[in-house]
Parts: C-alpha cells; sequence; structure tokens
C-alpha cells in the first residue's frame, strides 16, 4: 500500500474564546467593593507551516479534523482566564492550501513558511471591564466569541529542481534510484508507479533535487487516469527530462511518438512550455535497445533535444547525465529572479468606514455586516441589560439611522449574523440611559406601572401647599407656628 499522500480535505476549527465574569467585589467593611468580573481568554488558531523534515501528507489523511485549545473563563477578583494554545500543523514545501470550490488560500514554498487558516475567537470582556461612569456594576459580560470553522484542501506539488517524465515503465524509478539515494519500488513486469518519489543528486559542488514523477498517458491533462495528480508535481521543476524506453515490446510503440504524445499532455496542461527538455534513451543495455537508439538519435537531435543514452542496469551513461543535469539547474537558477522576503501589507481602516454595512436581502429583511456581526455573537439574550447593551452600541454606531435612511418601516426584520431581530426604533433611540437594577432593562421589559419622579414630586409639593400657607400666615401674625399632623393621603416621603 502506498504511503505518500498528496491531497486531503482537512476540517480545522479553531479555539473559542472564554465567557467574561460577572462578580461583585463583596468583603467585610467594603459595601460597594464593585465588579471585578474578569474577561475571558482567547481561543488558539490553527496554523500552517512549512517543515522540511515533512514529505507528505499522511498524517492528515488519517486526522482530517483538528481543533485548537479553546480560551478560558475570566473568574472573580479580576481574574482573566487563559488564552488557547495555537495548534501548528506542519506540512510539506509546496503545499497548497486552497478552498473545496478551488480558491487558492496560500502556496507554501520556503522553509518556515506559515500562514494562519482558522482565526481564534475572542474572549468576552467582564463586567469589570464593561463599567463606565454610567453603568457603574454591569449584571452582564461578553460570551466568547467562537473560533473560525472551515474545510481547506492540502495538496502538494513537489518542490524538485528535475522532473522524469514518460510513459509507464520507461525506468524512471529505476533512473532516479540509481541516481540518488531514493529506493522506489523497481520491478521486473510491468507497472506504473502510483506515488512520486524525490531523490538528492550531488554532482561535485552541485546539488539538486530529481522528481519521479508517474507514468503519464495519453489524456492525462484531461484527468484520464491519474495524470492531473500526477502532472501537478512538475509545476515547480526547472529542468524536464523524457525518459524513454528503448526496449519496449508493445507494438506500435517509438521513441519518437512517445516523446510527441507526452509533449501534446503537456502542452495541454500549460505552464511547462519554458522549461529546457533532456531526452535520456534508456535501457541500451539490450541490444534491440540500443539499435533502437542509434536509429532515432539524429531524429531527436534534429528537433533540438540534448540525447542521452543511458542504461540504469550497467550505469552506462550516467555520469554524463548527471553533469549535464548539474549544469542546466545551475543555469536556470541564476537565471531565476532573486527570492523576494514576504511583504506585509498594511491596509488601514479607510476614513469613512462606518464599521458595518447594510443591505436588503430577497425575503424583505435587512442584513447587517461587519462590527455588529461579532457583538451579536458575544451577547447573552437571556440577560436583559445585555441586549439593551447591545442596542445602545448599535444606535452609536449608527445602524439605527442608516435603517431609517434604507427606509425600513418600524417591525421589519433585521438580520444580523444568525440572529432576527424585528426593529422598534422607539426603544432605542440612543439617548442618555441611566440603567437600573443588575441584568434588567426597563426599556425591554415593557411599559412600567411605577408612577415617573417628576409627577411624585409635583405630587407632594401640592400636598404641602396648603401647611406652607398656613405657616406663611402665622407667622405674619406673630403666632406660633403650626404642627398639624400630616395629611393621611400623604405618603410619608416628605
Amino acid at each position: 500500500m502506498a504511503t505518500f499522500v498528496d491531497r486531503v480535505v482537512l476540517h480545522v476549527q479553531a479555539g473559542d474564546g472564554g465567557h467574561g465574569c460577572v462578580s461583585i467585589h463583596r468583603e467585610k467593611f467594603k459595601p460597594l467593593g464593585g465588579p471585578d468580573g474578569g474577561n475571558g481568554g482567547h481561543g488558539g488558531s490553527v496554523a500552517l507551516v512549512v517543515d522540511p523534515q515533512v514529505h507528505t501528507l499522511l498524517d492528515f489523511h488519517f486526522r482530517p479534523r483538528v481543533k485548537a485549545e479553546n480560551g478560558k473563563g475570566g473568574a472573580g477578583s479580576n481574574r482573566d482566564g487563559a488564552n488557547g494554545e495555537d495548534l501548528v500543523l506542519r506540512v510539506p514545501d509546496g503545499t497548497v492550501v486552497s478552498t473545496p470550490d478551488g480558491e487558492v488560500i496560500a502556496d507554501l514554498v520556503g522553509e518556515g513558511t506559515t500562514v494562519v487558516i482558522a482565526q481564534g475567537g475572542r474572549g468576552g470582556r467582564g463586567n469589570a471591564a464593561l463599567a463606565n461612569t454610567k453603568r457603574k456594576a454591569p449584571g452582564f459580560a461578553e460570551l466568547g466569541e467562537p473560533g473560525e470553522l472551515r474545510d481547506i484542501v492540502l495538496e502538494l506539488k513537489s518542490v524538485a529542481d528535475v522532473g522524469l517524465v514518460g510513459f509507464p515503465s520507461a525506468g524512471k524509478s529505476s533512473l532516479i534510484s540509481v541516481l540518488s539515494a531514493a529506493r522506489p519500488k523497481i520491478a521486473d513486469y510491468p507497472f506504473t508507479t502510483l506515488v512520486p518519489n524525490l531523490g538528492v543528486v550531488r554532482a561535485d559542488d552541485h546539488t539538486f533535487t530529481i522528481a519521479d514523477v508517474p507514468g503519464l498517458i495519453p489524456g492525462a491533462a484531461t484527468g484520464k487516469g491519474l495524470g492531473l495528480q500526477f502532472l501537478r508535481h512538475i509545476e515547480r521543476t526547472a529542468v524536464l527530462v523524457h525518459v524513454v524506453d528503448t526496449a519496449t515490446l508493445e507494438p506500435g510503440r517509438d521513441p519518437v511518438a512517445d516523446i510527441d504524445a507526452i509533449e501534446a499532455e503537456l502542452a495541454a496542461y500549460g505552464g511547462l512550455e519554458d522549461r529546457p527538455r533532456i531526452v535520456v534513451l534508456n535501457k541500451i543495455d539490450v541490444p534491440d535497445g540500443q539499435d533502437l537508439a542509434d536509429i532515432v538519435r539524429p531524429d531527436l537531435e534534429a528537433r533540438g533535444y540534448r540525447v542521452f543514452e543511458v542504461s540504469a542496469v550497467t550505469r552506462q551513461g550516467l555520469r554524463e547525465l548527471t553533469y549535464a543535469l548539474a549544469e542546466l539547474v545551475e543555469q536556470q537558477r541564476k537565471a531565476a529572479p532573486p527570492p523576494e522576503r514576504t511583504r506585509i501589507v498594511i491596509r488601514p481602516t479607510a476614513v469613512d468606514d462606518t464599521g458595518f454595512t447594510l443591505e436588503k436581502a430577497p425575503d424583505g429583511a435587512y442584513v447587517v455586516r461587519g462590527k455588529p456581526e461579532r457583538w451579536v455573537r458575544q451577547t447573552n439574550f437571556d440577560n436583559d441589560e445585555a441586549v439593551g447593551y447591545l442596542a445602545d452600541r448599535l444606535a452609536r454606531l449608527g445602524v439605527e439611522e442608516a435603517l431609517a435612511k434604507a427606509g425600513a418601516e418600524p417591525g421589519v426584520t433585521v438580520r444580523i449574523g444568525t440572529h432576527e431581530f424585528d426593529w422598534q426604533p422607539t426603544l432605542y433611540a440612543g439617548e442618555e440611559f441611566v440603567p437600573g437594577h443588575r441584568g434588567t432593562d426597563y426599556r425591554i421589559e415593557g411599559p412600567s406601572t411605577r408612577v415617573p419622579a417628576a409627577e411624585r414630586k409635583a405630587a407632594r409639593k401640592a400636598r404641602r401647599q396648603p401647611y406652607e400657607e398656613a405657616e406663611a400666615a402665622s407667622r405674619e401674625a406673630g403666632g406660633a407656628p403650626s404642627t398639624g399632623s400630616v395629611d393621611a393621603a400623604g405618603d410619608g416621603e416628605d
């Protein structure tokens, strides 16, 4: 069974943020200790990093689901929760990260190249961090934000200087086994390699890598057989080597026709026209193979190919081939542009960025995206005070005003993230709000039966007015002040 895996679908989930804590400090002789709920820790992120010691995606094939550590919740006495540990996945050099739809996320080439593919959730703030001059003792805290969940596709495109291409059983595996220390499967019966083999070749002071690409067949560029899986491993090669079997016993096969068929597939795949080519006529240790090599060599040289006659069994011609490949690789390396460091792109927030967008959905609902989506995820809707705080934040951000300008009518559905609301602009006008009891918000509880403070004050003044007038008249007459009892209708508040 092959142990080389070059394509996997990975299900990754970042860690969730820890919840903030609701706590009021209580200590003897300190009746007004104030809020002391700590913040929740951030969830761990999932990142991919290139490790030269990893050569296959086999580990992810058997473990396709990975999850980072969650953040810890906050606690009282201003104790913040611990952050979740990031999960770092090590992948081979040449791994391409894409979405299931085929959109490329990152092309990981070079040792240490890192990309974060799932961002951990933010930790929720505790009530100590939410306190301000108006809301001095909040009765709520923010929830931890869920970590990012996504599916990605990892494809390995071997990073090699030389790629060996050819029909099945042309001798590519035998050739790479004698040129390098690679030990691919080799047998005395026709078969094709199912996985690419990678070897390191040294020629004096030159060192380069060589890849044995599994055998190609006509139609490989359109997906016939395993063509697309094989062809992607030669995209990064600097030199292409046509390995031709000169001792084949199949009728109708000849080296020139084999090369033409492979070139047609390479042209159909695209992007390989500028790579230099070398033709290797293999198996000249067989008498018929040497005769055929002598016949086709002039035709191949007339086409501009450099032709080498070799035998992987007797090692004839391998020295000349090795030095020729080293020379071509060195030329390609010098001609290639120098590698540039990854540029850090800083995108400042636009001056007119409101932090959210508003659009009308086909079903008539108004959809709000941006900052409010995170705020909604971190709101505990079982706590009325938390809901009121969310409403105030949306009003200050300008969501209320934007809905009104967009023509939204009271009662219309407003969708933020996974939550839907019936918009009632009269509840949240953004005016100054004085909170009541912890965990409650009278704007959400509905109309109150309690008489407003201004009316109660006016009623007390009206009840006291007769006594004040009587006292004033008594003082003018020089008499003693009245000491009558309070009217039975009074509420005793004066």
